[in-house]
């Protein structure tokens, strides 16, 4: 998940995953590089590590977590200034462009690489889509694009970005909000890893069953420049909110088990509310652009109706018919713009409808361009983009006559109906 392609600047808030996937260019992968360690000898290196001890030992004291552990742990901690510059927000000139952006992820390697983890993970797969009503092809796309299954999840040691970006975060007008967020992450990286290295919350001063080696290869694994983790780049609030034990060996481990990262992922979207059967968006036909740039405010909330969108002929009464593949009338809708500059650097805009769905893939990444490209890799790995009539329902989950019979083909075999 991505900072520098943000297409609309709204404040993330810590039950977030936050935009912050090491995403790499469509040229084939290279081996991962050495976790990135150096200090770059920072004019507020004293204040950085006052701070961060102040932290640490808030934290011990309210969790009841032995200081001495927790300095040790931290003793190597460095101040990493690369990464302050990777979070700074695009520069004034800037031009936001949504078919560059969805060329680099929705390119022939993703898809390649999308249709051999379906393929290896295709009982998983279909037995989580049955739970969770997430469909398979928009859980296989966004393990995709975050880091394509695994092979970029980041060079950096997760506690030095976080303690870098808690106290030391550039100057931008969102910096003291920012650096409490960093904060909250960091406090959440430790009892995760107090957790995982065999610490009870709350403790009872007691050091007797914790894994030290454990502990230190949680705080030092691999993250991204903004701190997210394994193939789904969860943030460490993430993971405790989110994450589950997808392959039943009692650890979640979202950096090497494929079924950990595709059932949190699963579990993080119907979390966030998620309709089962229920398309992602709509395109919109020629005649419907005007009235929609009209309406297009760029924020996040879904304002009309379908049925007034259809008044507006921004859509067609298909559109809103259950039975032919649309959402019923009075479900909610918000107009989501791609602006991108033509060949002749003269901008454009791309209009499309976002519906409730489109809405819970920008929970995971705050950013249209993020979650339109999610809604046309899935339909490049052949999601339909359309609503399924439930036949029935388990627990509330809708199931989809043969839906489990329909993901036994292989991936990849119809192509996206949306144009770029």
């Amino acid at each position: 998940m991505n900072f520098r392609a943000r297409h609309f600047t709204v404040l993330l808030i810590s039950s977030l995953v936050l935009g912050a996937c090491s995403t790499t260019p469509t040229q084939e992968v290279k081996t991962p590089e050495a976790i990135v360690n150096q200090s770059e000898n920072l004019a507020s290196e004293a204040q950085i590590s006052q701070n961060l001890k102040q932290l640490i030992g808030q934290v011990a004291q309210k969790q009841s977590i032995p200081l001495p552990i927790l300095e040790s742990s931290f003793a190597d901690v460095k101040t990493i200034a690369s990464i302050r510059k990777l979070v700074l927000p695009p520069s004034g000139t800037f031009k936001k462009n949504w078919v560059a952006y969805r060329k680099r992820f929705i390119e022939p390697i993703r898809l390649k690489a999308g249709k051999v983890f379906w393929e290896q993970n295709q009982a998983f797969l279909d037995k989580i889509e049955q739970e969770s009503g997430v469909p398979a092809e928009v859980i296989v796309s966004i393990i995709g694009i975050e880091t394509i299954y695994g092979r970029h999840t980041g060079n950096f040691r997760v506690k030095d970005v976080l303690s870098t970006l808690a106290f030391s975060y550039p100057d931008t007008p969102n910096k003291a909000a920012r650096e409490q967020l960093f904060k909250d992450q960091l406090q959440d990286l430790i009892l995760l890893c107090w957790t995982e290295a065999g610490g009870q919350l709350p403790a009872n001063n007691s050091i007797q069953g914790v894994n030290n080696s454990r502990l230190n290869s949680c705080l030092n694994q691999n993250s991204s420049y903004a701190g997210a983790i394994g193939l789904p780049q969860f943030m460490p609030g993430s993971i405790r909110s989110f994450a589950v034990d997808g392959d039943g060996d009692g650890y979640i481990d979202l950096k090497q088990s494929p079924k950990d990262a595709i059932a949190s992922v699963a579990n993080f979207m119907r979390k966030h509310g998620w309709q089962p059967g229920m398309p992602i968006y709509f395109p919109i036909p020629e005649s419907g652009i005007e009235a929609a740039r009209a309406l297009a405010d760029g924020e996040p909330q879904l304002k009309y109706t379908v049925q007034e969108l259809i008044e507006k002929g921004i859509l067609t009464k298909a559109q809103g018919d259950l039975q032919s593949g649309g959402v019923e009338p009075q479900s909610k809708a918000l107009i989501v713009d791609l602006p991108y500059p033509d060949k002749d650097g003269i901008d454009q805009v791309r209009y499309v409808v976002g519906l409730n769905n489109f809405l819970s893939i920008v929970q995971y990444n705050r950013s249209y361009f993020y979650a339109q490209s999610v809604a046309e890799f899935a339909e490049a790995l052949g999601y339909k983009n359309q609503s399924v009539v439930p036949a029935n329902t388990d627990a509330g989950v809708v199931k989809a006559p043969g839906a489990t019979k329909a993901k036994t083909k292989k991936t990849g075999s119809k192509k996206s109906k949306q144009k770029s």
